[in-house]
């Protein structure tokens, strides 16, 4: 959280309106996260007391033939395991090969490189489809413009010249509802001078790297800001047979040099306070932290008890961390255009909406037939769970 600033002597908070904001979205969520671990670890453990004496009612001899089953699922964990980091090392070898294309891809996007026209041939695509839409679109604009009153401010239109593919990856942002859902309207004029998203691989120790380039802005100093994962492939001795992979153990963020007034993880918000024996009451300010992507930078940090429940809730809150650095390497780096565009959007990314029960009207009441109502989904579904629609973000 943030640091809290204070001045005066001790005192004794007294509820105000303004109170209601010292718990922001990221408390709550962690909140909520943690009771939902606290009751799966209980069911779990009820589950896991109902398998055991199942296996234990089982005749000796029987027993014994699992636990010859449980040492071959050990010896398929063994070679699973060198499954893993064999595709982790190949995957490592093809990051060499696709760095070129990422660099022109980059180099296209902020205009440093014009495509030759041998370049943008696309063979398996039918540029007239696109040309038909295009003219279409300009025309609906014009007609759009024509039917609107003098007073109102018309959208300008982007420069014919200009340079590059603007707001690239900010619309990528927009388009994918995992990034969406995590930028705050604060964050978008920081998200606009984005300029490129690379990935470092690492073979040892197993992981990678997130690189976020961005153009000098106002918001801070840095060029580019870094999230660093590693991952254990590699059984538990104690434990061997729960192996399901490559397991997430550490990452790390980066440090953000704001500039003053200009950091977007922080808010500062004012609260009555009462003195406990004067009675007096004083306004003071305290600096929480704010809903915002870039505190995807600062991720939380592994107690060192691995057993307590503090341990538990945020290894939790690291698997999704991972989920999220995992889908911006797998998809958003490697699909960039195709989320650009649209092409790349899964089902859900077409219609993140869900009809509600239609209501019945009598022929009595109305000739016309009700419009079926939809609302939005419930924005911070887990990691994955689809995309919304380009251009449809709901902020928290």
């Amino acid at each position: 959280m943030g640091t809290v600033e204070r001045t005066g002597d001790a005192t004794s908070e007294v509820e105000s309106g303004e109170e209601d904001e010292i718990v922001g979205g990221g408390e709550l969520a962690a909140h909520l996260m943690s009771s939902r671990i606290t009751r799966n670890e209980m069911l779990a453990a009820i589950t896991n007391r109902l398998h055991a004496e199942a296996i234990a009612s089982l005749p000796p001899n029987v027993r014994r033939r699992i636990r010859a089953l449980r040492s071959l699922q050990k010896e398929f964990v063994d070679i699973e395991a060198k499954f893993y980091s064999e595709v982790h090392a190949l995957e490592c070898k093809y990051e060499k090969m696709y760095k070129p294309l990422f660099e022109k891809r980059a180099q296209i996007v902020n205009g440093s490189y014009e495509p030759t026209d041998n370049e943008c041939l696309n063979p398996w695509r039918d540029d007239s489809e696109e040309e038909e839409l295009a003219k279409a679109v300009e025309k609906a604009a014009i007609a759009e413009g024509e039917d609107k009153h003098e007073d109102t401010p018309a959208q300008p239109p982007m420069d014919p010249n200009v340079k590059g593919i603007p707001d690239f990856w900010y619309t990528i942002f927009k388009n994918v509802s995992m990034l969406c859902e995590m930028m705050q309207e604060h964050d978008e004029p920081i998200i606009k001078c984005l300029q490129d998203i690379k990935v470092q691989m690492h073979n040892d120790p197993i992981g990678f790297t997130l690189e976020f380039h961005f153009a000098p802005n106002e918001y801070f100093s840095d060029t580019v800001l870094t999230k660093e994962y590693y991952m254990k492939c590699k059984p538990e001795e104690d434990n061997p047979l729960e192996f399901e992979g490559p397991e997430i153990y550490s990452c790390k963020g980066c440090k953000i040099n704001w500039n003053k007034g200009k950091n977007v993880t922080v808010k500062t918000i004012k609260k009555k306070q009462k003195h406990k024996s004067r009675g007096s009451v004083r306004t003071v300010t305290k600096s929480v932290q704010a809903d915002s992507f870039f505190n995807f930078f600062a991720p939380p940090v592994m107690p060192e008890d691995p057993n307590s429940t503090l341990a538990s809730d945020t290894q939790a809150l690291l698997t999704a961390d991972f989920e999220v650095g995992h889908y911006i390497r797998e998809r958003v780096v490697s699909r960039a255009v195709l989320l650009y565009t649209g092409e790349g959007l899964d089902e859900d990314d077409e219609d993140d909406y869900e009809e509600e029960e239609e209501e019945e009207c009598s022929s009595e009441e109305s000739d016309e037939e009700p419009a079926p109502r939809r609302r939005g989904r419930r924005a911070g579904r887990d990691p994955g769970d689809g995309h919304d629609k380009p251009g449809e973000c709901k902020q928290q």
